[in-house]
């Protein structure tokens, strides 16, 4: 039973603290929302994090190239179905889908 409650407060204190991290920004720049530099970040900082995100998951591929193969026919089907559909859910899901397929299965290895 105390591994139980252990576990049930371990939650509650990691939702709370997710919670507050997503709440705070919003409360504490409220004020500041039209001022240039955060519209610069939101203009650029979203874009600039994608390439951060692309370069981190391909590293290994290109410096190995083990796995190069499957991860750029994944990364060409996620940019293709997103400049078709613009839908990032059937983009993302799609490009991991192909991606695991082609992993597990040996294709393209």
């Amino acid at each position: 039973m105390e591994s139980t409650a252990y576990l049930l407060i371990f939650i509650l204190v990691s939702a709370c603290a997710t919670f507050l991290t997503r709440l705070l920004p919003f409360v504490l720049l409220y004020r500041w929302a039209d001022h240039p530099l955060l519209k610069h970040l939101g203009r650029y900082l979203p874009p600039v994090l994608m390439v951060l995100l692309l370069m981190y998951a391909l590293k290994d591929a290109l410096v190995t190239g083990h796995q190069l193969l499957p991860s750029l026919a994944a990364l060409a089907v996620v940019t293709v179905l997103h400049l078709l559909w613009r839908n990032p859910l059937i983009s993302i899901l799609s490009g991991t889908g192909l991606y695991m397929f082609l992993t597990q299965t040996g294709l393209l290895v």
